[in-house]
């Protein structure tokens, strides 16, 4: 995915300016910065829930502003917040996001995400909203997964998770990536969005102010003041 020139406004307000972000087949790009940067509305722009002015393209060609139509092209949102039906199984939820796919095995695919998240098997006869708030973010991600993404993005999967947890959500990031799923990761926990990313951009009040690899973000000076602690 390509993104060039991406410029949001809400009202008169100039949200995202100029950006240009690039993930190239396979990668995981992380995208961190602090609250109200501009990450999650850049997300909904690239899912076409938000208008923007600038260039986006996929696989070479222009991305279309229909999310429907964005979603059929194996882009795939897990948006801040979860968004899971709180009344329905997990089973449920995760058969929701596979209705893209015309002809799948619903029991293969759901052992992959069962592999993934052993807790969601034990979970899968359970309404949604009984589950942890980790146990419910595996659960999205693990719904969006069945509609076997080809660029899957995330946004803040870390918000509000104890360490532990952060962990194995990062190890099973790292498997879904591994396994040839595209990853666009937005994310204010630092050392979280660097861990396993191969290039990292820095956003910061609408602008990207820096680009490179995790090596160079935990070199940075800034960086390492700012979101690190001053701990490189």
């Amino acid at each position: 995915m390509t993104i060039e020139n991406l410029n949001v406004y809400y009202a008169k307000a100039h949200v995202l300016k100029n950006v240009t972000v690039r993930v190239a087949p396979g990668e995981f790009v992380s995208v961190i910065g602090p609250n109200g940067a501009g990450k999650t509305t850049l997300f909904r722009t690239i899912s076409g829930l938000k208008d923007g002015e600038g260039r986006i393209s996929f696989n070479g060609s222009p991305l279309p502003r229909d999310p429907a139509k964005i979603v059929q092209l194996g882009v795939i949102h897990c948006p801040e917040g979860r968004h899971l039906f709180p009344e329905m199984s997990v089973k449920d939820n995760l058969l929701l996001g596979a209705f893209r796919l015309k002809n799948f095995d619903p029991e293969s695919e759901l052992e992959k995400i069962y592999q993934l998240f052993p807790v969601l098997r034990q979970r899968e006869r359970q309404m949604a909203r009984t589950l942890s708030g980790g146990e419910q973010q595996m659960l999205a991600i693990g719904r969006a997964l069945m509609g076997r993404p080809e660029l899957l993005l995330l946004d803040e999967p870390t918000l509000g998770l104890a360490p532990i947890v952060r962990k194995t959500i990062a190890e099973a990031l790292k498997q879904i990536n591994d396994s040839g799923v595209t990853i666009l990761l937005a994310e204010q926990n630092v050392p979280f969005a660097l861990a396993h990313a191969h290039r990292v951009y820095l956003l910061e009040t609408g602008v990207i102010v820096k680009e490179g690899t995790p090596e160079e973000f935990r070199a940075d000076a800034h960086v390492q003041q700012v979101y690190l602690g001053g701990v490189s």
